[in-house]
């Protein structure tokens, strides 16, 4: 994308007022320049008169309430008076990226060259990152972060992401004076929201008309694979998940994967919690609801689940299992032990759907059908678990 304040002042104040919404009084920074449509936890406004941008998170992690800022400074600019939040001087070319699903979206408008540190290489699946693994830096975890090594990286932001509270390395970064950003995209609700968050990479990276359009790309996909399941077609009942370490953790009926089930003409099977968030559930509640399920989904790792299995014999004998109808999600593993669903997954809702309708609904999928919307005969993340 190219800047803006290249460009005639005439063309200029025309782009802006195209692109731009007035958004009156509603907050300190004049317009809004981009309002999400699926996504909850952001907006990007704008300065008057001005190139620069501000981004709005609007939750930074579970729970959290308040709103946090990072002022994009362009054109020699500064933020205005009393501002609070983080500063970035001009777009950012080397990123520190905490997360690999941060990978994935800045890779939706080319922009993964500009990642110069990660957390855990080895879990990351981008084939640019595994190409050029000695020229960036593994940091490690934002809890035992090497600082040294993100220093020698020289990254102009670090993109974080808290689960409970802020991250471990704010603190520091904050003594260093390297500015920093909130990429919330997991506390979204929705396949679709968690995707948008593209958008706000885009605009860190001077590209934001790019992450639109990839955006709009995307969203016109999915919405062209959903529209295949026929309405009247029956909708299969779908348990999800094993247990990690002693607990089995359900989603929430209103969850991304319940969404992408009911997408794909699927009903998910665990309605009751509308939460949001992801809850235990013991062993014989697992076993009621398996009983009752016609597909078994993200069932982690055949050995994995052969070895549940072979604790639990009750489970063999439900009808989901004795059918074959079990799935894993990790057919995109890294070598080490990284699942691209995960990673490409969070950036291409659309692929993961088109999985799940080949499994509930093939038919859907057949050359009549989806013509040269479907991408692909094999599933990209999914494959069913051979017992």
């Amino acid at each position: 994308m190219k800047n803006l304040c290249f460009i005639p002042a005439l063309v200029f104040l025309f782009l802006l007022t195209a692109s731009c919404r007035e958004a009156g009084k509603a907050d300190a920074y004049g317009t809004i320049c981009y309002s999400p449509t699926y996504a909850t936890g952001f907006e990007i406004t704008g300065i008057k008169d001005s190139c620069s941008r501000v981004i709005r998170v609007k939750s930074s992690w579970q729970g959290d309430r308040s709103v946090s800022e990072l002022f994009i400074a362009r054109n020699g600019e500064r933020p205005p008076e009393g501002f609070a939040g983080q500063v970035l001087y001009g777009d950012a070319s080397r990123i520190a990226a905490m997360s690999s699903s941060h990978v994935a979206l800045l890779g939706m408008t080319g922009k993964v060259s500009t990642v110069k540190a990660v957390s855990g290489i080895r879990f990351i699946s981008d084939k640019y990152i595994r190409e050029n693994r000695e020229n960036i830096a593994d940091i490690g975890s934002d809890a035992d972060a090497d600082f040294e090594k993100l220093l020698a990286a020289d990254p102009d932001i670090v993109l974080l992401y808290g689960i409970n509270s802020s991250s471990a390395m704010e603190g520091k970064l904050r003594d260093l004076g390297i500015p920093f950003v909130y990429i919330g995209e997991y506390l979204e609700g929705s396949a679709l929201g968690r995707a948008e968050w593209m958008v706000v990479l885009a605009e860190i990276t001077g590209c934001r008309q790019d992450g639109e359009k990839a955006f709009c790309g995307l969203v016109s996909r999915y919405n062209r694979l959903k529209a295949l399941v026929p309405q009247d077609a029956e909708r299969p009942v779908t348990m999800l998940n094993i247990p990690y370490g002693d607990t089995w953790f359900m989603a929430s009926g209103q969850s991304v994967m319940a969404g992408l089930i009911s997408d794909a003409g699927g009903e998910y099977i665990y309605r009751k919690e509308n939460s949001g968030k992801s809850v235990p559930i013991d062993m014989e509640m697992a076993f009621i609801l398996v009983s009752r399920a016609e597909f078994w989904l993200n069932a982690g790792r055949p050995e994995v689940f052969r070895h549940f299995l072979d604790t639990h014999q009750e489970f063999r004998k439900t009808e989901c299992v004795s059918k074959g109808n079990v799935y894993s999600c990790d057919k995109r593993m890294t070598d080490g032990g990284g699942s691209d669903f995960w990673e490409t997954g969070v950036a291409r809702p659309d692929l993961i759907l088109e999985d799940l309708i080949r499994i509930f609904h093939p038919e859907a999928l057949s050359d009549d059908a989806a013509g040269n919307i479907s991408s692909s005969s094999d599933m990209h993340f999914y494959y069913r678990i051979d017992l």
